[in-house]
């Protein structure tokens, strides 16, 4: 079994923009719906299933949730059922925002999804 990667966030929005991975939220459905990264895949942590991944034929999967914890969680499991190499996102989506990185947040007054910049 290989090493989890540890990838910044300025590593995920570089490789997102590229087109060279495929970016997993394990995070509830709830909290992907106030916010999230733009383009993230959502798999929460309760229904996860490695099996279930796409392929990494040509991308890399990188996965997130709101501090890294729930998401190196879920990438254990996925190595362990022979997924390789993995990778998340260190410090999760706080870390991203803390980075200033662009994501999908929730206009309060309309309840709406709105883009919010850092």
């Amino acid at each position: 079994m290989s090493e989890l990667e540890n990838w910044s966030p300025e590593q995920v929005r570089d490789a997102m923009e590229a087109g060279k991975i495929v970016l997993i939220d394990v995070r509830t459905p709830a909290e992907y719906a106030h916010e999230h990264i733009n383009g993230a895949l959502l798999m929460p942590m309760a229904f996860f299933k490695p099996e279930a991944l796409p392929t990494q034929d040509g991308k890399r999967i990188v996965l997130h949730c709101g501090s890294g914890l729930r998401s190196a969680k879920m990438a254990q499991i996925a190595m362990q059922a022979g997924l390789s190499p993995l990778a998340h996102l260190k410090g999760g989506f706080a870390a991203w925002k803390e980075a200033g990185l662009p994501y999908i947040g929730t206009d309060f007054s309309t309840g709406a999804p709105k883009r919010v910049t850092g």
